[in-house]
């Protein structure tokens, strides 16, 4: 199911678990293995000036600081993953989740493997916000039709079992292809999946006993009545409680069925002339232990403004269409 999976990793001089989390997926799937590091443009208008990943100044990139990058990356890794003909290091200069996407549509990636947030945040300045991803990781989710596993730095190296998997679903279009990509991850893997939906709960006494019960059985049979459709003879178990906050109920799930992995529905959409990826994608990616898998409802993806991007057709001959990896073989229309 999985033929090209990208890591995207902005660390050149050690391990980045993002890259040994999609080294051990590509393992498991047999798939071909592409690490990319983007050599973050310093100025917007010359993507060619750069730092130098070991003395911090500002150069100009050509071939041979390339290929000093690619070395240092083949070493890093050298000791760590075994040799292997399906792993490529891809090295190149430019505006991160823009490369990412290009080279993700370029090789025609099934998966894009990132970290919630830059390991550069301290060199570049930025301030890091508590549950909030990246905009390198919100750039790529708002706009790829792939999934893209997010790791954070406490995840475990062995983590391609996916024995147990949680969906977050609140009855959206991107949970329904998160819930297709589920059925098939656990046709491969053999795991039993766990749909997740939370009851939002208003404090008592507005809100009584009587109520919640009320609900929680409503929300019982729909959550059966949506799922259904997908999992089919798939092992399952429903999961259904009230809470406050979502994100935080998703990962209490997680914890209490032994989640080896989270995937989810992202949900882009426009507030006062802003994008956003969704505060519960966010927080959910941002502070689980185990990976977190975002699909994105295709009509809900921005179009790539190329005219931010050079002139190149690179990713540009692709078929734009989500592919969700359900049993019946779905396939939704971008319309982009």
């Amino acid at each position: 199911m999985f033929k090209n999976i990208l890591a995207a990793t902005d660390l050149v001089s050690v391990a980045d678990p993002v890259v040994m989390a999609a080294a051990n997926v590509a393992q498991k799937y047999q798939a071909k293995f592409h690490i990319l590091h983007v050599l973050e443009s310093a100025h917007a208008d010359n993507r060619l000036l750069v730092k130098h990943f070991k003395t911090g100044k500002e150069i100009i990139v050509d071939a041979d600081y390339e290929k000093e990058v690619h070395k240092q990356i083949e070493n890093v890794y050298a000791g760590i993953l075994e040799p292997s003909e399906n792993r490529e290091i891809c090295v190149m200069s430019g505006f991160p989740w823009e490369e990412i996407i290009r080279w993700s549509r370029y090789l025609n990636a099934n998966m894009i493997v990132m970290g919630p947030h830059s390991g550069r945040a301290a060199e570049k300045g930025v301030v890091r916000i508590a549950g909030k991803i990246g905009s390198t990781v919100e750039g790529v989710v708002m706009r790829e039709n792939c999934p893209v596993m997010i790791v954070n730095l406490t995840a475990q190296n062995n983590m391609a079992e996916f024995k147990n998997i949680v969906v977050g679903v609140d009855f959206s279009v991107s949970c329904e292809c998160a819930l297709s990509l589920a059925a098939t991850m656990a046709e491969t893997s053999g795991a039993c999946i766990y749909p997740y939906h939370m009851i939002p709960v208003v404090p008592y006494p507005k809100y009584s006993r009587a109520d919640y019960e009320a609900d929680l059985a409503a929300a019982k049979q729909r959550l059966e009545e949506f799922c259904s459709k997908f999992l089919n003879d798939v092992p399952h178990a429903y999961n259904v409680w009230g809470g406050a906050l979502a994100h935080l109920e998703i990962i209490k799930c997680a914890g209490k069925n032994k989640a080896d992995l989270i995937i989810m529905g992202s949900h882009t959409k426009a507030r006062a002339g802003k994008w956003y990826a969704g505060s519960v994608v966010e927080r959910t990616g941002f502070r689980a232990d185990c990976p977190v898998i975002l699909v994105t409802d295709p009509d809900a993806l921005l179009a790539w403004d190329e005219s931010a991007l050079l002139k190149s057709q690179i990713g540009k001959d692709k078929d734009r269409m989500i592919h969700v990896f359900g049993r019946r073989k779905t396939k939704i229309k971008s319309g982009r």
